[in-house]
């Protein structure tokens, strides 16, 4: 299949309830690219969604991130040429065992090195997760900006939604609260347990697996190297404020600092109150993006919390600064479908290597 004179469109490497990602010839760079490829009849909502993961992959240069390299619209259906990445993901490789230390170390620190930038920016991924994680010849890639949220910008879910995978979500999330940089740390810190046991911290159904994290902190395994162990449990901290920045994850998974400095402790909830907010979640009908990080969420009321003071963005990590690629963003004026076939002629590509159904 032929979008444009540009793109030939192969077979279909993975996706979700809002869109495929197809393995595809880029014509003019004569090269392959991964093209994801928007469903038709998209709702103002999703088409509101797509515009704002344009313009934050537009913003994003790292090497830790898929990039995107082009955009357009054929026949009515909104598409992003992004880098095709060669290699499983994350979710893949922990389905064969566990990870090595080394191996986990290595890539906590790449990730956390891409969040920081990515934070610096002023975004909060919120769906990192295996099956986010791609593994190319260069080392992990963080993909599927589908349900990141811009700092400042406006928000297309309200304080009361639930928006994410149930089994990587933040308690912050869980609850239905503003949600900021630390929630990625959070996820982060459940991918990297997940790495080194080889399985999955809050298993079970889509209730069981998010109001889990209510009850009880993620466990850490016996034997890790003392720095480690503590730095995993302040990842996996239930209070936003009490994780570390993913700089400071990034430094010290890197060897670049000593561990950090112990925390005062905090005052605990009453166990009644703690009870009384796992009953209301539990009560929640949850729809969540359970393999698809594009759909659009919807509304379901959550426990009213205070919402967490703003968290201050972190400097940048890496050298690499936000730089802009493209400038169309494919979604019309009025928040109408997408109007047929237009392509942007860039001279360069972009994806995910994903297998299909892998997205867990």
């Amino acid at each position: 299949m032929d979008m444009g004179e540009r793109y030939r469109l192969e077979e279909r490497i993975g996706g979700g309830g809002s869109a495929y990602v197809h393995r595809a010839w880029d014509r003019v760079a004569e090269r392959e690219v991964a093209i994801k490829l928007f469903h038709a009849g998209s709702t103002p909502a999703q088409q509101r969604r797509q515009a704002q993961e344009f313009r934050i992959l537009d913003r994003l240069r790292h090497p830790a991130l898929v990039p995107l390299y082009d955009s357009g619209v054929c026949d009515g259906r909104a598409f992003f040429v992004m880098r095709l990445v060669h290699g499983p993901t994350l979710a893949d490789r922990i389905a064969e065992g566990p990870l090595a230390l080394d191996e986990t170390i290595e890539l906590g620190a790449r990730l956390a090195d891409a969040l920081a930038y990515v934070h610096h920016a002023g975004i909060t991924h919120r769906d990192v997760k295996p099956a986010n994680i791609l593994l190319g010849p260069d080392g992990a890639v963080l993909g599927d900006f589908g349900i990141a949220q811009g700092h400042d910008s406006t928000r297309f879910t309200t304080t009361g939604t639930v928006v994410g995978t149930a089994a990587y979500m933040a308690p912050e999330q869980v609850r239905g609260e503003p949600v900021g940089p630390r929630a990625d740390v959070y996820s982060l810190g459940l991918v990297l347990l997940e790495c080194l046991s080889g399985r999955r911290e809050y298993p079970g159904s889509l209730t069981e697996s998010a109001v889990a994290r209510l009850l009880r902190p993620p466990a850490v395994p016996d034997g890790l190297p003392a720095h480690l162990a503590d730095l995993l449990r302040r990842m996996g901290n239930r209070d936003p404020h009490g994780r570390p920045s993913a700089r400071e994850v990034a430094a010290v998974l890197a060897g670049a600092t000593r561990p950090l400095v112990p925390l005062k402790p905090r005052r605990r909830l009453g166990v009644a109150a703690g009870i009384t907010g796992v009953a209301a979640a539990a009560a929640m009908a949850f729809t969540l993006l359970n393999g698809s990080t594009t759909d659009t969420p919807a509304s379901v009321p959550a426990p009213v919390a205070p919402a967490p003071a703003p968290v201050a963005a972190s400097p940048p990590v890496t050298s690499e600064t936000p730089a802009a690629v493209a400038k169309t963003v494919p979604t019309s004026r009025s928040e109408e479908a997408p109007a047929p076939a237009k392509s942007r002629k860039d001279d360069k590509g972009k994806g995910q290597d994903k297998k299909p159904g892998k997205d867990k």
